[in-house]
C-alpha cells in the first residue's frame, strides 16, 4: 500500500502529486489492470516472454554503449 505523510505547510496538490508518483513507482495500477480480467495461461507465458526479450534487448544495448 502506498503511503505518504504530509509535511509542514505542504499543499494538498503537492501531496497528491507525491502520492501519484509513489503509486506509479510501486506498480499498483498496472497490477490492478492486469488482474481486471482473466488471462489465459498461454497469454501469460507470451507476455512474460515478451517482457524478458525487452529486458534482454535493453541490457544488450546498455553493454554496447558502455564500451
Amino acid at each position: 500500500m502506498a503511503e505518504v505523510t504530509a509535511g509542514q505547510e505542504e499543499s494538498f496538490d503537492s501531496l497528491l502529486r507525491r502520492f501519484n508518483k509513489k503509486v506509479q513507482q510501486d506498480g499498483i495500477l498496472s497490477e490492478l489492470r492486469r488482474h481486471e480480467f482473466y488471462e489465459k495461461p498461454s497469454v501469460q507465458r507470451k507476455r512474460k516472454a515478451a517482457a524478458k526479450r525487452r529486458g534482454t534487448a535493453k541490457s544488450t544495448r546498455a553493454r554496447v554503449t558502455r564500451k
